[in-house]
């Protein structure tokens, strides 16, 4: 068998040639896990006749990538091989690739297609051997497999559709592209760049040095004008953006509404919607760069406009297609007015742009006053409940993670561009917040700082030192960008030039915290977190100082608030730390200025955050194991700090991949894993909302512009989405919402899952991890930092570090470095010292006396818990607010005051934040409210198990639901009674039987028909999937006041399951089996359809009358429909067609009928 050299010679294949290629590129990588034998095995079953070696080469290098889960070392050896690969197609020498660039000639028409301008073209051919010499590369094999991917995916210039450059010739393109002739700057920028340290934005990397060098990432547009004239106009502008991989934002405040009068033609407006149909199709047919990345436009409406419910629309998957555009992005920019009102439950006046002018012009009291004169003048539209607008934007978001939500208010009191006008609008990542014109087009350009890089391996520390330093040579490059960009309307150059903002964000903070072993909600993180962006924004206006000193300020800085000594934290009344010197800095810029208007905007960084190899923004992990889509295929990825981890502690295995699978990307269930492994490995699932919304309100400080801030909830609720917008406005928050991100109702099923071998993967024992801390695909130093001279790489210089783990006032390291003092000590974070940016706490949070108008947005905020260990007692007595995802009386909280807000207190006025039940109240607003509530969730599946009261028969028969809408297995209610005189046998064996079981909230105990809620039980749901919900039986109800343990008789629960001898299997693994509590003989198991059909028959009389003790409270309801409040239910009714008006107490035949039907 032969194979094809890349010279075009024959050669038979030699196998042992494979496996020496793979084990040369095997240097530093852990022989004992690495086997460059198995990769050639695998290689080997793929040559076919006249297979050529570039083949080969990817076949190895996929390998190696499918083997990543393996042991993290494989991700190294499958980027070195494709690496191997490029270098061997590609010419070496810099001079040389660019010389063939530029001389490109287009082979079908014969024309030459240069794909380097003349200017930089000149200035590399001048100083070829200085910038040839500059470049080192092995950095190129610093690369992971799936960065690499990218990079040559989308980045790497092409000849005929090959690849002509290398990671390395790129980068030295973008730094020349920049520094042109200023060849110093240029190889520092290079230096910095290659070493991982920052990088420039997508379109800078893609365009750099090129005959059109748009250099820039977003562009903000207002309306020209609401004319035909002013519409198309700003078509044609997004376009010629768009077409230079720029995306949009736009607003159309100031778009007259459906209906409103055309004088010119004396007609009618169609209104928002057809206009943007076509806006939509532009973004389709121009994509950024010729496929490089989809037309992205984020469109801005303000909430008063009279097409806002239309407008909300416009991204669903279901409705007509002619009032739909879900190509183009949405957002809504919220003044506090609406807010105030929303929380009072007051009335909302929408109005059209063209018969109330001046709403988009002003902000704050200014806008209040106008906007309540018109609705004095009864100029408004149309006149709503303010909260049937907001659950229209709830919905929205439930379904396509849109809306973004944006502060009016805060945007604009708390920018430093507030002198040049009110700013109308952001970008399609919601982080740039600049002023726009009918004649100013906003732009910024971005890079993004590689946070991990930053931190020292070896001490465990972070350099801040280093990071000041690099934040300036950012700043400068983003300065010269200015000078040197291609701008694709004038309206830019002349916004950019006037104003000259920049945005510097991060990426790979939660990389940052696991490198320092600090889970993302402790306090030593919070700390970090802060003093990183104020380094950052310290760093920024110094050097934006420096280029003043020299050029002078912009040239709008005159009654900016920085040229009053206002700065960022000054604006959030928050004091920064003592690590760096902000009075001299305060000084040094009210005598020289600053060069920028605006400088920090953490941004997604989606794609260059996958090349260096880092976590997003400042985001966490959202899952330890995910997948990876390239060209090759698609690929399993594990977090690489926990892969390494894992090896490290002996746990890892491939029956550990699977139980990680298995339980969704999360290790919180995996019982050998030490519980600081756990926390320290949280997904973001798993971490408060209400500790993101902290972080980044403690960042916004030093963030003159905005961030990028995604939300993520299991299962978003009415009552937790609301709690949490809320909470980010009472922050302060510019950004309150990038995206809603969800996670999936029901899991695919695992077919890949070997379900008994997972057991096995929970009985190994852990090892302890080494003290070193080492990165995740690491280097060994002489590749890390290879050796360059002195003027290539900037000169060290003291570094105050943050260590892993400070003690209260001691400091780690030197404390003073050549007279430096180096301020490293980190106090403990204390609800004393902490901030006035700390967010108010989610209606989770909250006990349930607060009346149902104040709850979701003025809850008191509650000071900073240590992450510590604590028994499994403590845990169970606390309030785990997490734990009530799927509380309906949460959810109803502000859906019951929406018509009734004083006959009902269903969700108040409990006497016990443990003990959450009903109160008396009125059957039929409270039933009205709820419906109305289901009806705007229906579209949201619920995977949370709900209480379901029943009344009282004289047979047992227990009832209960489960809420998993589409589980692959058939559900079974399984009644399962106790060996008679086995009390004490089942109170001894209880703690055994509820060990691993996680404790979620109060529900229900089974006492012949009635329910029964006492604060002393919990429930406890088995974990995967295995069962649902879960009770006891009771001998006899539990009077008030006792305390002694409950006489429980049998157990009652919901098991997913395909059989019933599967059920039964199951069931004889409990201890209670084995102990000889339950007697499997008598057990009961019903298909749950079928024991729902015989509860219902059991229901005879008009009213049933349900007691629930020990509160005492009679809760009455027509026909057992408390199923209202069932998700199987919900889903089962069609809630949305039914008339609210006969959903009454007497509730109304045809949706008895649906509810008859579906049983």
């Amino acid at each position: 068998m032969f194979v094809l050299k890349r010279d075009g010679r024959k050669e038979r294949v030699q196998f042992d040639k494979i496996t020496a290629r793979v084990s040369r590129l095997c240097y530093g990588l852990d022989p004992d896990h690495v086997d460059p034998a198995a990769i050639t095995m695998k290689v080997i079953s793929g040559v076919y006749q006249g297979v050529n070696t570039v083949q080969l080469d990817d076949l190895a290098a996929e390998t190696a990538a499918y083997m990543t889960t393996t042991h993290p070392d494989y991700a190294i050896l499958a980027a070195r091989i494709a690496v191997s690969n490029l270098h061997k197609q590609t010419k070496k020498q810099f001079s040389l690739v660019v010389d063939d660039l530029y001389n490109y000639v287009n082979p079908k028409n014969g024309k030459s297609q240069p794909m380097i301008s003349d200017h930089i073209y000149k200035v590399i051919m001048d100083h070829a051997d200085e910038l040839n010499s500059a470049i080192v590369y092995d950095r190129d094999f610093n690369y992971q497999f799936f960065g690499f991917k990218t990079l040559e995916r989308s980045y790497l210039l092409r000849i005929n559709g090959k690849v002509a450059e290398r990671p390395q010739h790129m980068l030295m393109r973008v730094a020349v592209g920049i520094h042109g002739e200023d060849i110093e700057k240029a190889i520092e920028t290079y230096d910095y760049m290659s070493q991982k340290y920052f990088t420039h934005a997508s379109p800078t990397l893609f365009n750099a040095g090129t005959p059109s060098p748009q250099m820039s990432s977003c562009f903000l547009i207002d309306m020209k004008e609401d004319s035909i004239d002013g519409i198309y106009d700003t078509l044609k502008t997004c376009a010629l953006i768009s077409k230079t991989a720029g995306g949009i934002g736009l607003n159309v405040h100031r778009i007259r509404a459906t209906g409103s009068y055309i004088g010119g033609t004396n007609g009618t407006s169609n209104g928002l919607i057809p206009m943007l149909r076509v806006y939509n199709n532009t973004a389709r047919y121009v994509d950024q760069g010729g496929n490089k990345r989809p037309g992205a436009f984020a469109i801005y409406l303000e909430p008063w406009h009279a097409d806002v419910f239309g407008f909300l629309d416009l991204r669903k998957n279901h409705g007509k297609e002619e009032v739909r555009a879900r190509d183009l992005f949405y957002a809504l920019w919220i003044p506090d007015l609406f807010m105030k009102r929303v929380q009072d439950n007051g009335n909302w006046t929408l109005m059209c742009p063209n018969e109330c002018p001046g709403l988009a012009d002003v902000y704050g009291d200014e806008f209040e006053a106008l906007y309540e004169s018109y609705e004095k003048q009864n100029k408004g539209r149309e006149t709503v409940r303010a909260q049937k607008l907001w659950y229209a934007i709830l919905e929205a978001q439930t379904e396509t993670g849109n809306p973004f939500m944006l502060y009016k208010d805060a945007c604009n009191r708390k920018s430093n561009q507030k002198n040049l006008g009110t700013i109308r609008s952001s970008n399609l990542c919601t982080e740039i917040v600049e002023y726009t014109a009918p004649d100013e087009v906003a732009v910024c350009n971005l890079a993004s700082l590689a946070l991990p890089s930053f931190v020292d391996y070896k001490r465990g520390e972070f350099d801040f030192k280093k990071l000041h330093e690099v934040t300036q040579v950012v700043t400068r490059n983003l300065n010269k960008i200015i000078e040197v960009n291609h701008y694709p309307v004038e309206e830019a150059r002349r916004s950019n030039f006037r104003h000259r903002p920049i945005g510097m964000g991060v990426q790979g903070l939660a990389d940052a915290f696991l490198a320092l072993r600090l889970p993302f909600e402790s306090n030593e993180a919070k700390k970090l977190n802060i003093q990183i962006f104020e380094t950052i924004y310290h760093a920024a206006l110094t050097s934006s100082c420096d280029i003043a000193k020299e050029l002078g300020p912009y040239k709008t800085y005159e009654g900016s608030p920085v040229s009053q000594g206002i700065l960022q934290y000054d604006m959030w009344d928050v004091t920064p730390t003592d690590l760096w010197d902000w009075a001299s800095l305060k000084e040094k810029i009210a005598e020289h200025g600053v060069r920028n208007s605006l400088l920090i905007a953490p941004m997604p960084t989606a794609s260059t955050s996958q090349i260096l190899g880092n976590n997003e923004c400042f985001e966490p992990y959202t899952s330890n194991i995910y997948s990876r889509r390239v060209l090759a295929g698609e690929f399993q990825v594990v977090n690489p700090w926990l892969l390494k981890d894992l090896v490290d502690m002996g746990l890892w295995s491939e029956n550990m991949k699977n139980r990680i699978i298995a339980d969704g990307g999360s290790i919180a269930r995996i019982p050998n894993i030490p519980e600081e492994t756990k926390t320290l490995y949280k997904t973001v699932w798993e971490i408060s909302q209400r500790r993101i919304i902290e972080m980044a309100a403690d960042r916004g400080a030093f963030i003159d512009q905005s961030q990028s801030l995604n939300i993520h909830m299991k299962e978003p609720t009415m009552g937790k989405i609301t709690s949490m917008h809320f909470a980010g406005w009472k922050a302060g928050l510019k950004t309150g919402m990038y995206y809603l991100r969800t996670m999936a109702a029901s899991a695919p099923i695992q077919f890949t899952v070997d379900q008994e071998a997972l057991k096995v993967a929970d009985t190994n024992i852990a090892k302890a991890l080494p003290k070193v801390r080492k990165q995740p695909g690491f280097q060994p130093e002489a590749i890390r930092h290879s050796p360059v001279t002195a003027s290539q790489t900037p000169s060290s210089a003291p570094r105050p570090m943050y260590a892993i783990k400070p003690t209260n006032g001691e400091t780690n390291g030197e404390t003073e470095q050549n007279g430096v003092s180096t301020p490293i000590a980190i106090p403990p974070v204390t609800s004393e010292n902490r901030n006035a940016l700390a967010s108010k706490p989610f209606k989770a949070d909250v006990e349930e006396g607060d009346s149902p108008k104040m709850v979701a947005a003025d809850a008191v905020s509650k000071p900073d818990e240590e992450v510590t260990k604590k028994d499994k007692q403590e845990e169970d007595s606390k309030d785990d607010s997490e734990a009530r995802d799927g509380d309906i009386y949460a959810d109803a909280v502000l859906a019951c005051s929406i018509e009734n807000p004083e006959s009902c207190v269903m969700c108040s006025a409990s006497p016990s934040p443990k003990l959450r039940l009903p109160q008396p109240h009125t059957p039929s607003s409270c039933l009205l409210a709820t419906t109305y509530m289901l009806a705007l969730r229906s579209l949201r599946p619920f995977t949370t198990p709900l209480r379901i009261p029943l009344n009282s028969v004289s047979k047992f028969q227990p009832r209960t639901m489960a809420s998993s809408t589409s589980a692959p297995l058939q559900e079974w209610l399984v009644i399962v009674p106790d060996h008679a005189g086995a009390l004490q046998k089942r109170l001894g064996s209880r703690p055994k039987h509820l060990e691993g079981l996680q404790a979620d909230r109060d529900d229900m105990w089974l006492w012949g028909g009635t329910f029964l809620l006492h604060p002393l039980f919990r429930p406890f749901l088995f974990e995967a999937n295995i069962v649902s919900v879960a009770g006891a039986m009771l001998e006899e109800p539990i009077k008030e006041g006792d305390t002694n343990p409950p006489k429980m008789k049998g157990s009652a629960c919901l098991i997913g399951a395909k059989t019933r001898e599967e059920v039964v299997e199951r069931l004889k693994q409990d201890v209670y089996v084995k102990d000889g509590v339950w007697n499997l003989e008598e057990v009961q198991i019903i298909p749950f359809k079928s024991a729902i059909r015989k509860a219902f028959k059991l229901v005879q009389g008009p009213i049933a009358t349900i007691t629930i003790k020990p509160s005492g409270a009679v809760y009455r309801i027509h026909k057992g429909l408390v199923c209202f409040y069932s998700a199987y239910i919900e889903r089962a009714l069609d809630i949305q067609g039914a008339d609210e008006s006969t959903i009454d107490e007497d509730v109304s035949e045809s949706t008895m009928k649906l509810f008859v039907d579906w049983l």
